[in-house]
């Protein structure tokens, strides 16, 4: 629908990004752009780069309405025989001929993000590396893991059928930070914004007295079980106002969270770093954050002590290890947000393995049995709470699209 369009307006861009560096050497040229979504815990939106060389790029998007349309009918053309080592100037490719149109933050960055991830993927297996080598080098061995955990039903199952209190209790929440550890984990996260059995008027983003006493008791059912076993976080998924969020943040401190994520929306950063200078507990946000420019402000007004971009929604690979860098000139850690399948997982690895300032990467799929299924490897991915860094080419996996197809939504 968009091909004349996206092709005229990629040529007609101030940045001369169409125009491909000469090489004395062969190069392979990118032939086809393709998606298919799995039904996960979470649409898991895989995109695939063909090559002439029959080199293959996988990636995967970030979940969002729209980012298969913009990936097949917009960046395919204009992506069509150019030169997938060039990873960087097709990203700025990509967001020239989306400029006006979004590229700066959402959708489209999502798509970009997307594409990105299996460029990256196919450069590794042209030039037989592992991407961490193409960005720099290997800094450590293994990836800390941490687990997004839920007592009960899983996030969305439970908003479909309706959340019960029981569900939210601080045994429940005891229990399921027992198996985790209990899985390897020493790292822990639990979603502190979730119902307390009482009516309460959410639009206001005002949290009672009872409220907070509900949430202060989650947490300490976590803490008491996990002890120094394990650190544990709490997100609050940008829900309350500045008052709530601090009053809530004063009463869990004194049991030690290694933060809490999210407490306030995200536009605001003055409002955010209003709260992180009255409060002792540290502050985590991110993934609703877009590129480095994203961040900056809320790095340069001291609002966070720890980062989380998105990979595959932030702008790519790249552009988060951009961000691990400027975040670094802080002496912020590095904890990349991740929902995603194997896929995303593993470009969060590369970007972990590849800067200094990595604390740990979330996983979100516990409750997903075949989660590992999807890829072709003998034995889990996750062991002990650990991701080993892969030498193998590229990501370092190859999905079993077999597996694929069983779990295939679009």
């Amino acid at each position: 629908m968009y091909e004349d369009f996206a092709r005229k307006l990629a040529t007609t861009m101030w940045g001369d990004y169409d125009e491909t560096p000469d090489r004395t050497t062969d190069t392979p040229a990118i032939t086809d752009l393709e998606t298919v979504v799995i039904d996960g815990n979470f649409p898991w939106t895989i995109v695939t780069i063909e090559t002439d060389a029959g080199v293959t790029g996988i990636g995967e998007a970030y979940p969002a309405p729209g980012v298969h349309e913009i990936i097949t009918d917009y960046l395919q053309p204009v992506l069509a025989d150019e030169n997938p080592l060039d990873v960087e100037r097709l990203y700025h490719l990509m967001r020239e001929s989306l400029s006006g149109r979004g590229s700066q933050e959402g959708i489209a960055t999502i798509a970009i993000s997307g594409v990105e991830l299996a460029l990256w993927d196919i450069a590794g297996k042209v030039l037989d590396q592992p991407v961490y080598q193409l960005l720099g080098g290997k800094m450590r061995e293994e990836i800390r893991i941490y687990a997004d955990c839920h007592a009960g039903e899983s996030m969305i199952d439970a908003a479909l059928e309706g959340q019960s209190r029981a569900t939210y209790r601080p045994e429940a929440y005891a229990e399921e930070a027992r198996a985790a550890l209990d899985e390897g984990y020493d790292l822990i996260k639990f979603d502190l914004d979730v119902p307390s059995g009482r009516e309460i008027q959410t639009e206001s983003r005002h949290l009672t007295d009872p409220e907070i006493e509900h949430k202060r008791q989650l947490v300490e059912a976590v803490a008491e079980e996990v002890g120094d076993e394990a650190e544990y976080a709490f997100d609050l998924h940008w829900n309350f106002a500045p008052e709530s969020a601090k009053r809530l943040c004063e009463v869990v401190e004194p049991y030690g969270p290694i933060w809490i994520e999210d407490p306030l929306p995200p536009e605001n950063t003055e409002a955010m770093a209003q709260l992180a200078e009255s409060v002792d507990v540290p502050i985590l946000t991110g993934e609703n954050r877009y590129g480095r420019h994203g961040f900056r402000d809320l790095l340069e007004t001291g609002a966070i002590d720890f980062v989380a971009p998105d990979v595959p929604k932030t702008g790519g690979i790249a552009e988060s290890k951009k961000i691990a860098d400027l975040a670094d000139t802080r002496y912020c850690a590095l904890t990349p947000h991740n929902i995603g399948s194997p896929v995303a997982t593993m470009a969060g690895v590369h970007v972990g393995a590849s800067v200094s300032n990595f604390l740990a990467l979330e996983f979100h799929a516990r409750d997903v049995p075949w989660w590992d299924d999807l890829i072709v490897r003998d034995e889990p991915l996750i062991q002990d709470g650990r991701i080993e860094v892969p030498d193998k080419p590229g990501l370092g996996i190859e999905l079993d699209w077999d597996e694929v197809e069983k779990h295939r939504k679009h």
